[in-house]
């Protein structure tokens, strides 16, 4: 395990996904409204101002850049300059929310997921964004909506509800809708509040798992088969980065907590490939 060397922390890193056309782990700060930027071939590290909290960046499969989730809503993000234009507003009604956490399937959609910025009230929802813009709720009742994960084969999405200590699984159909809710692993209060997750290339469903300062990989069956410890308290999630997809990354916050580490970005020594990350169709 190392830390990557940089001259500042995050207040709450999130995100992280490995940009086979950059060469690049891009990661964001929630809290302190920063974009990220990781080149692993020299560990020079670049960071970008944004204009609000934002909880993810997905890159564009027909345009250059990224989508991202801030927290007004699901927008365009293009750097050099950085510009950032609004495509959508999921929750207008809702101006306490913001977006937190999203992947993309193999088809191009977007999984999201919203939340209270206070994390006090289950209020947040599931929803889906397709490349045509059309934006569906999905599911709701969410505190802390985290970690989507798609299974490899596409038919399986999980995502998180992190107060509730629960990972949930549902079905995905053909046309992206969802089967009925279904938990796959509760929590206990010494494991950690599970946060952002991914797979590896042999069905392993690695958890960050926040308060509890360590990564684990969940077998099908749901049952821990592998840890990996950190010395940051609230890690937030885990991403496979590289040309091979054999490194792993694991991003955590400082928010709260006095840790010489907290808010470090950390490479660990999984010993698994991950996937691909998919991009956004639109």
């Amino acid at each position: 395990m190392r830390m990557i060397p940089r001259d500042r922390r995050d207040r709450l890193g999130e995100g992280p996904i490995w940009s086979p056309s950059e060469q690049a782990l891009f990661w964001v700060d929630i809290l302190g409204k920063k974009l990220n930027r990781l080149r692993p071939s020299d560990d020079s590290v670049t960071c970008w101002d944004l204009p609000t909290p934002t909880g993810w960046v997905i890159e564009r499969r027909s345009a250059p850049g990224f989508i991202a989730g801030t927290k007004d809503g699901i927008a365009t993000l293009t750097l050099d300059p950085l510009v950032v234009t609004l495509l959508a507003a999921p929750e207008p009604d809702l101006p306490q929310h913001r977006l937190n956490d999203a992947k993309a399937d193999a088809a191009g959609r977007l999984y999201f997921g919203t939340m209270p910025m206070a994390c006090d009230t289950p209020t947040g929802s599931l929803y889906r964004y397709d490349p045509d813009g059309r934006l569906t709720r999905l599911d709701s009742g969410y505190s802390v909506a985290n970690g989507p994960a798609i299974s490899a084969d596409g038919g399986t999405l999980f995502h998180t509800d992190s107060v509730a200590g629960r990972i949930y699984r549902f079905a995905v159909r053909a046309d992206g809708s969802l089967g009925p809710r279904a938990l796959f692993r509760q929590f206990s209060s010494d494991e950690g509040s599970p946060d952002g997750m991914t797979f590896d290339n042999e069905g392993g469903l690695w958890v960050a798992c926040w308060g509890a300062g360590r990564v684990v990989r969940l077998r099908p069956d749901a049952m821990v088969d592998q840890i990996i410890t950190l010395p940051a308290s609230q890690t937030s999630s885990v991403s496979f980065a590289g040309e091979r997809l054999d490194r792993m990354f694991v991003t955590s916050a400082s928010e709260g907590v006095d840790e010489a580490a907290g808010g470090a970005l950390f490479e660990v020594a999984a010993g698994r490939i991950g996937l691909a990350a998919h991009t956004f169709a639109g």
